[in-house]
């Protein structure tokens, strides 16, 4: 990574919505972690009384996530570290990380991520899928609902040939629980 370049890791709503300048997105993939539907959101997709999921990197030591590489506009890094970080810090459940990311054409860059404090009260890691969709169904935050965040980043997957078996079974079921109620 030069000095010039700044790359963000992107693996949930990064992907669909980075809300910074991009100059560059690769299909990316961040080892010793995985994508899961580990931390409760209170503020975002979910309140404190009733919080909803969002994906976390959560460590894995041996697996690997692919999710997508994000070179930041030159001259715009500053500002993007700033806001990523109101965005992605507000309760603290997320350290943030520069850590190596494998491009798909080969190259190897340093990345921010933010990564799941696994001992922060948030923190759910190992719930049931089946406990996920039933959250993930009735959950609404100041993002707006769960559901929309499910779905966008499972679309999101598809338009890029990013394989989550977890994430489509969690897709189907939720589409399924609205119908059925």
């Amino acid at each position: 990574m030069t000095q010039a370049e700044m790359w963000v890791f992107g693996y949930g709503s990064l992907m669909w919505n980075p809300e910074f300048p991009v100059a560059e997105r690769v299909i990316a993939t961040l080892g010793d972690h995985r994508r899961t539907f580990c931390m409760r959101s209170i503020h975002h997709r979910g309140t404190e009384a009733a919080p909803g999921l969002v994906l976390a990197l959560d460590p894995a030591p041996g697996e690997a996530c692919v999710g997508l590489g994000f070179r930041v506009q030159p001259g715009a890094e500053a500002v993007t570290l700033e806001e990523l970080r109101a965005r992605e810090l507000i309760s603290s459940a997320y350290v943030e990380r520069v850590l190596p990311l494998d491009l798909a054409d080969g190259r190897q860059v340093q990345a921010v991520a933010y990564v799941v404090d696994t001992d922060h009260v948030q923190y759910c890691g190992g719930l049931d899928l089946e406990d996920q969709a039933g959250i993930i169904a009735r959950a609404v935050g100041g993002r707006g609902p769960n559901t929309e965040y499910l779905f966008n980043t499972v679309a999101h997957l598809l338009e890029t040939g990013i394989p989550d078996p977890d994430l489509a079974w969690l897709d189907k079921r939720v589409r399924e629980i609205l119908t059925t109620g």
